[in-house]
């Protein structure tokens, strides 16, 4: 039932999270920490934050990570498996209608009009995220944290791999 609760979780995740990794994130987090709560906010921020570090699709990263944690090998494949497959079945279905009618003015419409849907579903991400932060390190971490991660990605533009990296430290040092 684990494996099934698997694919189902990142298949619906991924089916309805137009437009690649970003949209997916806000819908794996409901599913992997609201729905079934195989994850805290915490772990699900965490592995997010690991996850951004390292190269490749996000979505696929979470998927692995999550589905081995789940169900193991089997777990990882099948969670793999399931946040492919919705594109792998657009791709081979749609690839003769996208190529014709990718410019088409309700298509363009349709893509505008999901990015700011996509950006409050990140919003509320970060503010979740910023409030488990709040609770679980306290003010004055939280604030260290967020004003070097600004300072050094808007004024120093460090690459975020190693803001992300930086961040670990610190907690690692001040956060036992």
């Amino acid at each position: 039932m684990m494996l099934l609760h698997l694919f189902w979780a990142f298949f619906l995740a991924n089916l309805l999270g137009y437009g690649g990794g970003p949209p997916s994130i806000p819908l794996i987090q409901s599913e992997v920490v609201d729905r079934y709560g195989w994850l805290t906010l915490k772990a699900f921020g965490d592995l997010l934050a690991l996850g951004n570090a390292l190269p490749g699709p996000i979505a696929t990263k979470l998927a692995a990570a999550i589905g081995y944690q789940q169900g193991g090998g089997m777990g990882a494949v099948v969670a793999l498996t399931a946040t492919v497959a919705p594109s792998a079945v657009a791709m081979v279905a749609l690839f003769r209608f996208a190529d014709r009618f990718k410019d088409a003015p309700q298509v363009q419409a349709m893509a505008r009009a999901v990015q700011p849907v996509v950006a409050v579903l990140l919003g509320i991400l970060a503010v979740q995220f910023f409030a488990e932060a709040f609770h679980g390190s306290g003010w004055v971490h939280t604030a260290v944290l967020a004003a070097a991660s600004y300072w050094t990605l808007e004024r120093l533009r460090i690459h975020p791999a190693l803001v992300i990296a930086g961040s670990l430290v610190y907690g690692a040092l001040f956060l036992r």
